[in-house]
């Protein structure tokens, strides 16, 4: 499968957790079921639980992510990143800077950043080292209602970056397709791939994966097209 970067990102799938549709007993068992079907970056997004509980969390999921060779990011917090031995961690405007995160987690960490609709925000990320970029929300989004709409347009413009251009926002195996179309290489799906019937993730990552096959150039139309 082609790479992105470097740094071994590819195209496709990027699973990020939610703990109110992953409780903590289902969220091993949901995100192994996403990278059977295909999913090429995880992300563990928790912000309510205590630190102790966090830190195992990430742990464990350094593990399964490491066994199946996909990085894992750990949301906000380049701390918890460093502890875990994630792979990185992505960061909003709001959180710590890019700067400080790459000291603290060193050259080789993917560090993601939020540029929301604006590229004046990617320009910065870029200059200040971000691995890439992401955009959103396009789509109603429940986990985060009241994020700015970003213009799809956003996403070719972002290319010239030379970064991965990351959508996330609402964006389901309905909607998928045209982010897809439009310049995104990872798609951030969070309810759209763990909400609802567990037993369905892996089929949803699967049909994610044919998404990608279909349409991104990087993205090898061999892969995940078995039923």
């Amino acid at each position: 499968m082609g790479e992105l970067n470097s740094k071994g990102l590819r195209p496709g799938l990027y699973a990020v957790t939610d703990s109110h549709l992953l409780p903590a007993d289902k969220l091993l068992t949901a995100v192994e079921a996403a990278l059977r079907g295909g999913a090429v970056l995880v992300q563990y997004r928790e912000k309510a639980a205590p630190q102790p509980e966090r830190l195992r969390q990430a742990r464990d999921l350094v593990a399964l992510c490491n066994n199946a060779r996909v990085p894992l990011i750990i949301n906000d917090d380049p701390e918890l990143a460093r502890r875990s031995g994630a792979a990185g961690v992505h960061l909003g405007q709001s959180d710590s800077s890019l700067v400080s995160a790459r000291q603290l987690l060193g050259e080789h960490a993917i560090i993601g950043a939020t540029c929301h609709s604006d590229l004046e925000l990617a320009a910065t990320a870029d200059r200040d080292g971000a691995d890439y970029l992401a955009f959103g929300r396009f789509f109603n989004s429940k986990t985060k209602p009241d994020a700015p709409v970003a213009d799809v347009s956003v996403l070719a413009r972002a290319r010239h970056f030379g970064k991965p251009v990351t959508a996330i926002g609402g964006i389901t195996t309905d909607n998928g397709e045209g982010l897809i179309r439009a310049g995104a290489d990872l798609l951030a799906v969070v309810g759209g791939l763990f909400d609802g019937d567990p037993a369905s993730i892996e089929e949803r990552a699967r049909l994610f994966s044919r998404l990608f096959a279909a349409h991104h150039p990087l993205f090898p139309s061999s892969v995940h097209q078995e039923s």
